[in-house]
């Protein structure tokens, strides 16, 4: 089975991570992509509850035909969230699995601070996606969407609903939890 990991702290998970992980499923040779929400974030990001997150991202999920999964692994590890020690533990436990991770071309600046990265090299293909603003040498795709959780949070912040931005199943979640100071009337 071929898997590509998708991680983040989906705080929401937005119509971006539905796209780069539909382009990779559709052009990238794997069986499957899983969502890693971060148990705790790894340079210290506020974040909304896990629960909530894994809620959103699997109502993310729902717009799929069951190749998008979510996957609970960094609870399990209860660790700070490292790339490197969440893939060390996905080979071992499933050694029949080629994994691929997923980052998108804004990440590539970071990358220096990541534990371990010719390590993650070694155990997962990398896969470097475009995402619009942020060109770079070796990405895989057209740009994808410009579109960021910050920038989510930003707008409903202000009152205004990401409605473009944001899978309406994935706002009727956070809605359902008063996540990001939605609170409301469930949406039919």
């Amino acid at each position: 089975m071929k898997v590509a990991l998708l991680g983040g702290s989906f705080n929401p998970p937005h119509v971006g991570h539905l796209m780069a992980a539909s382009y990779v499923h559709a052009t990238q040779g794997v069986d499957a992509v899983w969502l890693m929400p971060t148990f705790h974030h790894p340079f210290g990001k506020q974040l909304e509850p896990f629960e909530a997150r894994v809620r959103m991202c699997e109502a993310l999920c729902r717009e799929t035909s069951g190749w998008l999964q979510t996957s609970l692994v960094e609870r399990e590890l209860g660790g700070g969230g490292r790339t490197v020690d969440t893939l060390a533990f996905l080979v071992e436990r499933y050694p029949d699995t080629r994994f691929s991770l997923i980052i998108g071309s804004d990440i590539l600046r970071d990358l220096p601070n990541w534990k371990d990265f010719d390590r993650i090299q070694r155990m997962a293909r990398v896969l470097v996606l475009y995402r619009a603003g942020y060109p770079a040498p070796d990405t895989v795709g057209p740009p994808l969407a410009e579109v960021s959780s910050t920038q989510v949070r930003d707008l409903l912040a202000r009152g205004l609903e990401p409605s473009e931005l944001v899978p309406s199943a994935v706002l009727q979640v956070a809605r359902e939890e008063g996540l990001f100071g939605l609170r409301g009337p469930r949406v039919p």
